[in-house]
């Protein structure tokens, strides 16, 4: 009995040192042990563009409305009832083509009446004519010079009435052909304000149509002051390459669609408004189609030249409080490095650099939101597509055997 009380303790105190010994050698695979510490994270894969310099262009993008080209309110110059409208309303005419024809009866007469007026002053000439010359023949025998004197400005006179009375055939005339109205110009007309059997007044203030030319038509751009000086400075310092003046400008429709055709820049403001700080720019552009209409808003990406240095894509960049550009870069060591552009211009879909960057520089265009400066990674080249997108660089063919 006393042997079996030894017996047991003994077991149990073997089968305690047995679990110490397991939980250390547990602890030790789990944690590397007191001595290892920690395992360490590994690098991060982030994705970088190899920096190069080249020549790129700068641009601007500007909002803006469209305009006609040309535009006309059709107003009546004579007053009568319409009698007939000629086009259909919203429809293209021609230069010339009539649009509407007033009332002419009244106008029709006046010319008549007028034509016989002409007719009897000139009928008074012959006569005229004739006294005159027989008061030359006999001023100096018979005929006083007061004779004469009379019978020449009754001539004169007759000349004058033939000529007064043209003028008001050609007054009836002009009264007449107003009676029907044409189009001044190629365009497309709007909806009609009057219905035939309407009474119209000369120059009325209520437009009959509106006549709008629609090829080529107007881009209407606004820019701030700041971006003009800006652009001056750029030009005198040689930094910049090109005349603005001969710029491309492209358009990207309300919808985001982009404007198949190019135009260029027509005329711009100079003055400066005093509320807004701004000037206006006007572009021109074919418009064959009319794929735009008057008072619509576009976005115009207007290219002012060229000039070397780094693009950063807009996807890679951010700006601080005080709106300086910040991106960041592998270094040597595969380590995040932040840096700050105090200058930077708009290029397409990109930010232009030309300071603080060196070719073969890695820029980080895909996580970086999430790895704070000091991170060890992993970079992974790639290339950014027109559209802005990460494509992975293609790697090297194999080396055939």
């Amino acid at each position: 009995m006393t042997g079996r009380k030894l017996i047991l303790p003994l077991f149990f105190a073997v089968a305690l040192a047995a679990c110490s010994d397991s939980g250390q050698q547990a602890a030790g695979n789990g944690q590397g042990g007191g001595a290892g510490g920690a395992p360490q994270r590994p690098p991060q894969p982030v994705s970088v563009v190899l920096m190069k310099k080249s020549e790129q262009p700068i641009t601007a993008v500007l909002p803006g409305r469209a305009s006609a080209f040309q535009i006309a309110d059709i107003r009546p110059r004579v007053t009568g009832e319409i009698k007939q409208i000629a086009f259909k309303q919203g429809s293209e005419v021609k230069a010339g083509d009539l649009l509407y024809k007033i009332e002419d009866s009244t106008y029709a007469a006046e010319v008549a009446q007028a034509k016989a007026a002409v007719s009897k002053a000139e009928a008074s000439i012959p006569s005229a004519q004739a006294n005159l010359s027989r008061y030359e023949r006999l001023v100096n025998s018979g005929a006083t010079q007061i004779e004469y004197e009379s019978a020449r400005v009754t001539l004169l006179q007759a000349q004058a009435d033939v000529e007064q009375a043209n003028a008001a055939l050609n007054a009836a005339q002009i009264n007449l052909d107003l009676t029907e109205i044409r189009a001044p110009f190629d365009g497309v007309t709007s909806i009609s304000n009057v219905s035939i059997g309407n009474i119209v007044t000369a120059n009325q203030t209520t437009a009959l149509t509106t006549l709008r030319r629609l090829d080529p038509i107007y881009i209407d751009l606004i820019d701030s002051s700041t971006n003009l000086l800006e652009l001056r400075a750029a030009m005198e310092s040689g930094r910049l390459s090109g005349d603005p003046r001969k710029a491309d400008i492209r358009l990207a429709l309300e919808d985001g669609t982009e404007y198949p055709l190019t135009g260029k820049l027509d005329m711009s403001d100079m003055a400066v408004s005093e509320t807004t700080g701004t000037y206006q720019i006007r572009a021109l552009f074919d418009n064959p189609r009319d794929m735009i209409l008057p008072g619509m808003y576009v976005r115009a990406t207007v290219t002012l030249g060229k000039e070397s240095g780094f693009l950063i894509p807009q996807r890679a960049a951010t700006r601080n409080a005080r709106g300086e550009l910040s991106a960041k870069f592998v270094t040597a060591d595969n380590k995040v490095e932040a840096r700050t552009f105090q200058k930077s211009t708009v290029s397409n879909n990109s930010w232009l650099v030309t300071e603080g960057i060196n070719d073969g520089d890695k820029l980080i265009v895909d996580g970086f939101q999430w790895i704070g400066d000091g991170a060890p990674v992993a970079p992974v080249e790639t290339t950014i597509d027109a559209k802005g997108f990460v494509v992975e660089a293609p790697k090297p063919a194999a080396a055939k055997p």
